[in-house]
């Protein structure tokens, strides 16, 4: 069963690489890219309350939360990908994970506080589910990070061995493979990524001081899960025990109490515990079977506290408060930058996006890239359209494709013609036919509107005559195609303004 474990972790990371690995031009995946984020009830349920609607993953997330009724906990032990990376990353720790009671008690009331945070803001407007959901940590970094890094590290090897050592025959047969399916993906770079890469490997990097401590102590999902795992029909049952206590040292949740009890809720079904018993006297069974050999051991509860309660009564508060101070600055940080196509207004927007870097790494020209604190820390690693490094294709419509909480809209390729991002303006004091009168008509020849939003007039008043651009704001989309081939540098002669 241990080694089944294993292999079942294996299996849906390597599938969540592959669905997102082969979300890209064109979408050619199997499984839709939102499929992994069906399976997490705490991001479809945070969405929903904060943006007010209903998203079609909560039927199956609220499957995941009966299934976890009657197994237990088995998401965090056997599906879920960055569980997967913290158990590898475990290994290196030699050190039991032998914490008493009330250490293990106190680390594990951090993620319930932190989930009552989430739900609490999510009532209010607020989604934060993204800083911590550890499916969108693990898509964040797996789209702007490793993705990128091993595509760009496997095409220089491959350039090294063809160009420089000639091995050509078999190795360039097999490049050119890659280059069709593998390597295919365009190797982008996203502004800020390193930040995100030290956030996952602090995530992964704490299991090197203490076994799955994210597990156990931050993560909100997982805290999601233990509520309802709490009263599980499947259970672990010891008897003849003889208080070694080595399946308390080695448990990587701290699920096992002194006394040789566990709290079913931190359970993750990882069953480490069946194989560490040296007299084989633990077991897991139904707890709906009768059975004269075993006695289920108390799995122990959690309820709300004072503390607790004032707790929750003062995140409400705060909540209220943070969203109410909010909503004053939306409409100025609205204008700060461009947003994807359709993307909804943008108190809508920051409630629906959880910064899972799909779209950015979808995106043909690599124009999508992550925000830092452009738009205040509410507005981190969302998505914004940078026209210097990228424009937004005219007929491409693949970020509303790959987003799974609708906060950018699928459009059809007529709606997204329709649709407005920005307006252009030229800064006649940089551009070249008005302030030099030098003919330069570059960004006119590459305006996709059928009837060109930036139009051209004629001026011959002070010498030959010359063709000047001005945009008509009407006809404008705002897609920054003519300030990504502006040939003025190092500031274009016209930028695209937020809307």
């Amino acid at each position: 069963m241990a080694i089944l474990r294993r292999l079942s972790q294996a299996f849906f990371l390597c599938l969540f690489v592959y669905i997102l690995w082969s979300t890209t031009y064109p979408l050619k995946g199997l499984l839709p890219p939102e499929t992994f984020f069906t399976l997490d009830p705490l991001i479809m349920a945070a969405v929903s309350l904060s943006g007010r609607l209903l998203l079609s993953g909560l039927a199956v997330s609220a499957c995941l939360l009966l299934l976890t009724l009657a197994v237990g906990r088995f998401f965090c032990g056997w599906v879920c990908p960055l569980g997967a990376c913290i158990d590898a990353a475990g290994l290196l720790n030699r050190k039991r994970s032998d914490v008493s009671d009330a250490h293990n008690r106190r680390m594990r009331s951090v993620k319930f506080y932190i989930l009552l945070i989430i739900l609490v803001c999510a009532v209010f407007g607020i989604q934060l589910a993204w800083v911590f959901d550890p499916m969108v940590i693990m898509a964040r970094s797996v789209s702007l990070n490793l993705i990128p890094g091993l595509t760009f590290a496997m095409n220089k090897a491959f350039v090294f061995l063809v160009r420089d050592l000639g091995w050509t025959g078999g190795v360039l047969d097999l490049y050119r493979a890659l280059k069709a399916s593998l390597l295919g993906v365009n190797i982008y770079y996203f502004s800020h990524s390193f930040i995100i890469l030290l956030f996952f490997i602090f995530v992964v990097g704490t299991s090197a001081v203490l076994k799955r401590f994210w597990c156990r102590a931050l993560c909100p999902l997982g805290a999601l899960y233990a509520f309802f795992a709490s009263v599980a029909l499947l259970g672990r049952a010891v008897t003849s025990c003889t208080h070694c206590r080595q399946c308390k040292s080695r448990c990587r949740m701290g699920a096992i109490k002194d006394d040789a009890s566990y709290i079913k809720g931190e359970c993750i079904l990882c069953l480490d515990c069946l194989y560490d018993c040296p007299v084989q006297a633990t077991r897991f069974q139904w707890s709906f079977l009768p059975s004269a050999e075993t006695k289920p051991a108390p799995s122990g509860g959690a309820g709300i506290n004072r503390r607790d309660f004032l707790f929750l009564a003062c995140s409400l508060l705060l909540a209220l408060g943070a969203r109410f101070r909010g909503e004053e600055t939306l409409d100025a940080t609205r204008r700060a930058v461009i947003r994807p196509p359709g993307a909804p207004p943008e108190k809508e927007f920051l409630d629906r996006c959880i910064r899972c870097g799909n779209c950015m790494k979808v995106c043909i020209t690599n124009g999508l890239q992550p925000v830092m604190l452009q738009t205040g820390i509410a507005g981190l690693w969302t998505p914004q359209l940078v026209p210097e490094t990228g424009y937004c294709e005219y007929s491409c419509t693949l970020c509303g494709k790959v987003c799974p909480t609708q906060a950018i809209p699928s459009l059809s390729v007529e709606q997204k013609h329709r649709t407005s991002l920005g307006l252009a303006v030229i800064d006649r004091a940089m551009c070249l036919p008005w302030a030099r009168h030098e003919q330069c008509i570059v960004c006119q020849e590459h305006c996709p509107v059928s009837s060109k939003a930036i139009k051209l007039q004629e001026d011959s008043l002070y010498g030959p005559a010359v063709l000047k651009p001005y945009v008509e704001a009407q006809l404008c989309i705002g897609c920054g195609i003519c300030q990504n081939k502006c040939p003025v540098r190092p500031t274009r002669a016209i930028r695209v303004r937020p809307l």
